[in-house]
């Protein structure tokens, strides 16, 4: 599914949406990033990037540049483009954007929403009930990732909805590095489940308090993952 911030920058005719060279290239190395194939620090190569994705220098150099936008990259004249490091110290404030914005959109979503975004919703966790979904917890990522998205669209903001996606990006890289600890992503589905309930109902109130739960949820369960790194550091020294 391509996402809300996607569609906007998208060239659209009739019923079929067309992604420019950029925007492919943009979700595909924000991809990388998020899931880590591409560390943080890592050192990015634009041609190496242009034989890999099969796209050109221009849409490439565009694509760099949103990213560094979002903060997932950094580009240093004459030294090079690399991965951005994710700042625990952030950690807060990335959280704090995400439970003002995202309960916000979902109060909008319960609104304007219509059923065709719920049964999208309603098709996307019907799949994380399959066994080779649910054990896949890639794929369950991947669930939640299109249950926010979905919300997004169903709010239809432009202006908030850039920047859920940018801040869901970041929150999504958080749990790849701290994967081993989150382990059961069941939970936070059966979450969304309760939102759509809401949606459903039309309870923008509902939705959002909902939403706001399940993202200090997640906030939590990652500092737990913190800390038990860190102890684990520190007993292993």
């Amino acid at each position: 599914m391509l996402c809300s911030a996607g569609i906007a920058r998208a060239v659209i005719y009739q019923y079929h949406i067309v992604i420019t060279a950029a925007e492919q290239a943009y979700i595909a190395i924000k991809k990388m990033i998020v899931r880590l194939e591409l560390a943080p620090g890592s050192v990015l190569n634009e041609s190496a990037l242009m034989v890999e994705l099969g796209i050109g220098r221009t849409p490439i150099r565009e694509a760099l540049q949103r990213l560094r936008r979002d903060e997932l990259v950094t580009i240093i004249p004459r030294r090079g483009i690399f991965v951005t490091a994710p700042d625990i110290s952030d950690l807060p404030a990335l959280f704090n954007a995400r439970a003002v914005i995202e309960p916000h959109l979902a109060e909008l979503a319960a609104l304007r929403g219509t059923e065709h975004h719920w049964g999208e919703l309603e098709a996307v966790l019907t799949e994380t009930r399959d066994p080779s979904v649910s054990a896949d917890t890639e794929a369950m990522l991947d669930a939640d990732n299109r249950c926010h998205e979905i919300v997004w669209a169903a709010a239809d903001n432009r202006f908030l909805t850039p920047t859920a996606d940018m801040l869901y990006a970041q929150s999504s890289r958080l749990w790849h590095l701290y994967l081993g600890e989150i382990a059961d992503m069941a939970p936070a589905l059966d979450e969304h489940r309760e939102i759509l309930a809401a949606l459903r109902a039309g309870d923008g109130i509902r939705a959002a308090r909902l939403t706001e739960t399940h993202i200090r949820t997640f906030e939590d369960e990652i500092r737990e993952a913190m800390q038990r790194r860190m102890t684990s550091g520190r007993s292993a020294s």
